[in-house]
């Protein structure tokens, strides 16, 4: 029987969220460290995984915690360089949304991967969710057949997540205050990219992106409810990120893609929202979570002329098509965060190290996704100009 892989999580709130799957995969993977700023989470770990180290450094945890593998889990800015210095040390990574900020950290963890030949997966539960894996097997089966057009958002009030109870700004503030653009964008573009095999032989690329951003009128609303007027964050002018932030990508072979990012608007989370348009087949994701995934496939649905067609719940057609991952786990992964997702990116990664495989988002598909940040960034700066995506595949290494 093979050891289990022995893992580390930095960053201890959001890992929290993966104790249960911890335990259950705990045949393959053992937690022997955890690393956080804050005794309180420590506190929380020391509970119930009595013999795990506990560290406040993440340097000092790598250095002494004789791990295998790290799973990042802090704040997005750090991703990339943590994830950089873990691989140079021989431990593999699962890292947390987003991949990269900068288009030259991007290339930099392509190049730690290639050169170090370490595991590297993105942590993008959202592509595991049950109907974005059916509508997967369904576009690999053809029933979509050419796909021309496709939307995903981000739509999720987070105001209350950018301020502690000070008013001072929390990461996810700053973020806000300081940037532009499809800051969170993985969400979004991970299942549509995967719907059109970005990347993948026979598949497309990305070309070119452009990007705009709505004025930023909502947090100052909130501001002034929660903090007064004495807060800075009252002026709109203090925050550079606009309420929403729309990005257009056409591929290779011409197909559009919509991604909307909207954390600040004054409305009910819309945790997935997702549209697919091919030749065979359209699907629209639901609006509310008591609401069906819907589907509309030609020469199969109700209405088969122009003009009165009419959609049918997806679940219609899982005897058919539901996902082999969810055919086989889909009891124990319904029971995990982000509908299932965070079970299966666990297990995703755990094997591909024990089984030598390349992980199901290597670090060139958590590239090319994340990307979207820094170039929408700078087509805003730029009044939407379109922007060349970079094809990160070109010098891959074998």
């Amino acid at each position: 029987m093979r050891e289990p892989i022995k893992m580390a999580i930095v960053g201890g709130r959001r890992g929290r969220a993966f104790k249960p799957a911890l335990k259950l995969l705990s045949e393959k993977v053992q937690l022997v460290a955890v690393c956080d700023l804050l005794d309180e989470v420590l506190s929380l770990w020391r509970s119930e995984f009595p013999e795990v180290r506990l560290f406040k450094d993440y340097d000092t945890m790598l250095e002494k915690s004789d791990c295998d593998a790290v799973f990042i889990a802090t704040p997005l800015f750090l991703h990339a360089e943590q994830a950089i210095k873990a691989m140079r040390m021989g431990k593999h990574v699962l890292s947390e949304v987003i991949a990269c900020t900068t288009l030259e950290e991007g290339r930099r963890l392509i190049e730690t991967v290639e050169d170090t030949g370490m595991t590297y997966m993105l942590a993008e539960n959202y592509c595991y969710m049950r109907p974005n894996m059916m509508v997967l097997n369904m576009v690999e089966k053809g029933i979509f057949g050419e796909i021309l057009y496709a939307e995903g958002g981000y739509i999720h009030d987070c105001r209350n997540l950018l301020f502690y109870q000070d008013g001072s700004l929390t990461w996810r503030g700053k973020m806000s205050h300081e940037c532009i653009g499809c800051t969170y964008p993985t969400h979004s573009i991970g299942p549509i990219a995967q719907w059109l095999r970005i990347n993948k032989e026979g598949g497309d690329r990305f070309l070119r992106l452009a990007s705009f951003q709505s004025k930023s009128s909502s947090i100052p609303l909130y501001v002034r409810k929660k903090f007064g007027d004495g807060h800075p964050g009252v002026k709109p002018d203090f925050w550079l990120r606009g309420d929403s932030s729309i990005s257009i990508i056409q591929t290779e072979k011409g197909a559009l893609i919509v991604i909307r990012v909207d954390y600040h608007s004054p409305r009910p989370h819309n945790m997935s929202h997702y549209l697919l348009q091919g030749t065979g087949a359209s699907y629209l994701s639901p609006r509310h979570g008591n609401e069906d995934p819907l589907i509309w496939i030609d020469g199969r649905s109700p209405g088969q002329s122009p003009g009165n067609a009419s959609w049918e719940p997806l679940w219609k057609y899982m005897d058919e098509y539901e996902h082999p991952y969810w055919r086989e786990l889909g009891g124990i992964a319904e029971g995990f965060g982000h509908g299932g997702g965070d079970f299966f990116v666990l297990k995703d990664f755990i094997d591909s190290i024990l089984e030598k495989k390349v992980p199901s988002i290597d670090v060139y598909d958590a590239v090319t996704w994340s990307s979207m940040a820094p170039l929408s960034a700078e087509s805003i700066a730029k009044g939407g100009i379109p922007l060349e995506m970079p094809y990160f595949l070109s010098g891959r290494k074998k």
